[in-house]
């Protein structure tokens, strides 16, 4: 078989692909879910990641075993439990202490795939009882109602700029800020971080190439909201615990921990982003040092906004489909009653009213699903249902 061939048959136009596709949303979104019912009071942070890695890892670990040739699956991002200002990616060792508190704004962040066919999902859950409210509800709002939008406007024949300004415009409608140095990608087959990226605020000092969105794609759309200025900065690097082998890069390390520990990822996670606390923790603090020195590994730092700022992450997962785009991983949101709308934002509306799946010529009806099976989560008050059309 040509690489031509095999490229062709492992996008979206093979139903085998789709089918892993979905296999991995639905083993993460349940993944989500057990972790978001342990969000309580005085539950352990390392915990709760720990409960969602070990998930995933026991479902994909029940699928394709009897197979010949052997299929690779498991964690595609390691669980990270970030909270309140604190931006993305906290997964802590296993030393770890720290604990959730009554009130706080916890971001979930997870991957699962099949055989390199990646599902990742973000949501953001407040641990309280009631609807949620003031500038919490707000950010979380404006997070999902960007989401909502970034939904409708990737699809074929638009352009990654376009999402860019319209996730921007709606994050000012509920007076908060889309999070910088965010980036949504497109995804393949054991690439998480594709080439075709959809910046999250453009400035003079990011730029990405121009993009236009084609059918049988796939894309990780990531959105971010603070109630602060956006700006996340990194305040501890000893906090940083994920990493992924950077594969096209190559160095002679001198220490032997180092080596010790480079040959134990380059086994157990050559691909895909993984957690230190997967690694053996004396020598991994170790020997970690030099491989991110010397670009082995590429970091994925614990940002962090100032103290007393929310943060909201929603991320999910979209198939561009022929027949429309397929949101696969989501979660239903808290109830919300933020004090901003967007009754006087005309364009948010008219993006929000835009159908997600395209309308046969000819045909019958499209089934309706049941109750509760729609990609996305409940409209929030204030705001016209967005349903799929």
């Amino acid at each position: 078989m040509s690489d031509d061939e095999r490229e062709e048959e492992l996008d979206l136009t093979s139903p085998e692909v789709v089918t892993k596709y979905k296999g991995a949303a639905e083993i993460v979104n349940k993944a989500l879910q057990l972790v978001v019912s342990e969000c309580k009071p005085k539950a352990k942070i390392v915990d709760l990641c720990e409960k969602g890695d070990a998930f995933i890892k026991e479902q994909t670990g029940n699928m394709y075993k009897n197979v010949k040739k052997k299929i690779e699956r498991g964690v595609a991002f390691p669980t990270c439990i970030s909270v309140n200002n604190t931006v993305c990616h906290f997964s802590p060792l296993s030393s770890d202490e720290t604990i959730l508190e009554e009130g706080d704004m916890v971001k979930i962040d997870m991957g699962c795939h099949i055989d390199g066919f990646i599902a990742v999902v973000a949501h953001t859950h407040v641990v309280q009882g009631g609807p949620v409210t003031g500038r919490a509800a707000d950010v979380l709002a404006a997070a999902n109602t960007a989401a909502e939008v970034a939904l409708r406007l990737v699809r074929p024949g638009r352009k990654n700029s376009d999402v860019t300004e319209a996730i921007q415009k709606v994050a000012a409608a509920y007076d908060c800020k889309i999070v910088e140095g965010v980036l949504s990608h497109q995804m393949k087959q054991f690439v998480i971080d594709g080439n075709k990226v959809v910046l999250s605020v453009s400035n003079p000092d990011t730029r990405v190439d121009d993009a236009e969105f084609e059918e049988n794609e796939v894309y990780s759309i990531d959105i971010v909201t603070s109630t602060g200025e956006g700006k996340p900065k990194l305040l501890d690097e000893k906090q940083t615990t994920i990493y992924k082998r950077a594969v096209d890069k190559s160095y002679n390390l001198k220490m032997k921990a180092s080596r010790f520990i480079f040959s134990e990822i380059s086994q157990k996670f050559p691909i895909m982003p993984f957690t230190a606390r997967d690694l053996e923790e004396k020598r991994a603090r170790l020997g970690l040092v030099e491989c991110v020195n010397h670009d082995l590994l590429q970091p994925y730092p614990v940002l962090h906004e100032k103290p007393g700022d929310l943060v909201a992450h929603i991320k999910f997962t979209v198939l561009l489909m022929p027949n429309g785009s397929d949101r696969i991983t989501s979660h239903a949101l808290q109830e919300l009653t933020p004090a901003k709308t967007i009754e006087d934002e005309p364009e948010i509306k008219t993006w929000l009213a835009l159908p997600i799946k395209t309308k046969k010529k000819g045909g019958g009806k499209k089934k309706k699903g049941k109750k509760g099976e729609s990609s996305q989560a409940e409209p929030m008050e204030g705001e016209p249902n967005v349903a799929e059309s």
